[in-house]
């Protein structure tokens, strides 16, 4: 089989053999990508691993069975960020949930996209105000590409758009405060920004963390749920630390 070269984002790394690595990258024409790095432990290579890192990769494998050997080379290093907590935390769970929710070899190119763009948003602005909003929305685009996508036109309720403040736990369905009276405490807010675009308040952006990570759960980790939601856990809990 021909070679595969093709840009990519490093997403999760595990050791192999002595010295090896298996690395899963996520590219933008062929999806979520495993392969087998010779030396991938070494001291040269591994800065080169690191999640959130964007590369140069290339595949080759005999048959479209075997797992493919991949060479890297950097193309742009995040390692940087690593050195902050909150930012680390973010690179740490969007690169995670990326490895563990998606397919090998079903192409998803606004992931790809979109996870790009969250990566540059945490480097832009490592404050974390500034990229929260972006990684809610791809945890939303996410939960729409694997087929569990919530509906943000219309109240599940009245039918109507205007007024969208809730989302039932049961249906992913948006309901207006109208259509929500006397259930409030059985629905999950639902912040304005995802609905009128922009940025949020604190408050709402933590609403949204725990609007998304519902879904997650419930729909896509359900069965690797303890290691992967371990580092979400670990991003919001210094998210809240971070607003107190």
């Amino acid at each position: 089989m021909p070679a595969l070269v093709t840009p990519a984002i490093v997403c999760a790394l595990r050791p192999h053999g002595e010295h090896g690595a298996i690395a899963r990258l996520l590219t933008p024409e062929h999806g979520l990508l495993a392969g087998y790095v010779r030396g991938g432990r070494s001291r040269t290579i591994r800065p080169v691993l690191l999640p959130g890192n964007a590369v140069k990769a290339e595949f080759r494998a005999r048959t479209e069975d075997q797992l493919a050997g991949l060479t890297v080379e950097m193309e742009h290093s995040r390692a940087p960020l690593l050195a902050e907590a909150l930012s680390a935390a973010a690179i740490d769970w969007a690169c995670a949930l990326t490895a563990t929710a998606l397919p090998e070899g079903t192409p998803y190119p606004a992931l790809y996209q979109a996870l790009d763009g969250v990566l540059g948003a945490v480097e832009a602005a490592p404050a974390a105000r500034g990229w929260a909003v972006a990684l809610i929305r791809y945890e939303l685009l996410m939960l729409a590409e694997l087929g569990f996508g919530l509906d943000l036109t219309r109240c599940a309720a009245t039918g109507g758009p205007e007024d969208l403040a809730f989302i039932s736990p049961r249906s992913a369905a948006a309901v207006s405060r109208a259509g929500a009276v006397g259930y409030e405490d059985r629905l999950l807010p639902l912040p304005p920004f995802l609905i009128e675009g922009g940025s949020g308040e604190w408050a709402e952006i933590l609403d949204g963390l725990r609007l998304t990570g519902f879904f997650l759960e419930r729909s896509v980790l359900t069965e690797r749920r303890a290691d992967v939601l371990a580092a979400r856990e670990r991003l919001v809990d210094r998210l809240k630390r971070a607003v107190a």
